[in-house]
């Protein structure tokens, strides 16, 4: 299962384990998008769900399609969104609707994710986080912390699965992309041109680092020398250094993809 399947890693992810003989379970909003990308997936069995997983209805959809599958071999928890405000000024609603989406719908899809897991002894799951969990910028406090919150709750499976027994047999992953060409920052108005071109990087890059450390069970991926080098420095310094590092550019208003 793959969510937020209809664009930028997301499709990325569904072509490439499409390619690796997966039958797969599409998680999105946008419906015209999911059947347009089943079709091409072909002879791959693909399963569409259309659902807003901010929502109840969205996410026990979701968790119905997990418990209606004979054999889930890897969950891919990417369905998410940012803002751009800071966060008093920020639309609420929002706000609840990011800390929904990547905390508590992430929760919910693991859940039952493991319940198969554990059972049929084997399984991965990746969750998608962001090098900003290793930091904060003024205009992105909720993205920033539920993407650390990410980081907290991968690395904590980890440790109770392994504690179980079951190191090598379910694996967990938090991925922490930084820049990476697709709609999540066009959506956000992110002007690429005053992002230095060393930062971008392209989805299938990202993916493909994601299933590598999959592969070699690493807990915690960050694709990208510049990106492994700049979180590791993130890690130590004060809250003062940090503070500065995390003056915003231009803040503009609530979007979402």
């Amino acid at each position: 299962m793959v969510t937020g399947a209809s664009s930028g890693i997301g499709e990325v992810f569904a072509r490439k384990l499409a390619a690796r003989g997966y039958d797969l379970i599409l998680v999105a909003r946008r419906a015209d998008r999911l059947h347009s990308l089943a079709s091409e997936l072909s002879p791959r069995r693909v399963e569409v769900v259309t659902a807003d997983l901010t929502t109840s209805d969205g996410l026990q959809a979701a968790e119905q399609g997990i418990r209606n599958c004979p054999q889930l071999d890897l969950l891919v928890n990417n369905a998410g969104f940012g803002t751009v405000k800071r966060f008093w000024e920020a639309d609420l609603h929002g706000q609840e609707q990011m800390h929904q989406l990547h905390v508590m719908a992430t929760v919910r899809l693991t859940h039952a994710a493991l319940n198969l897991m554990v059972a049929q002894g084997r399984g991965a799951i990746i969750n998608v986080s962001s090098v900003a969990a290793f930091g904060q910028t003024e205009g992105n406090v909720s993205y920033c912390a539920t993407k650390a919150w990410v980081n907290a709750f991968t690395q904590g499976l980890d440790i109770e699965l392994r504690g179980a027994g079951y190191k090598g047999k379910i694996k967990v992953q938090a991925l922490c992309p930084g820049y990476t060409m697709s709609e999540f920052h066009d959506t956000l108005g992110v002007d690429r041109n005053n992002i230095p071109r060393v930062l971008w990087m392209q989805a299938d890059a990202v993916v493909d680092a994601s299933l590598r450390g999959l592969e070699q069970g690493k807990v915690v991926v960050i694709p990208g020398t510049v990106y492994k080098i700049g979180a590791s420095l993130m890690r130590h310094l004060s809250h003062e250094a940090r503070r500065r590092i995390g003056k915003p550019g231009k803040l503009g208003k609530d979007r979402r993809v």
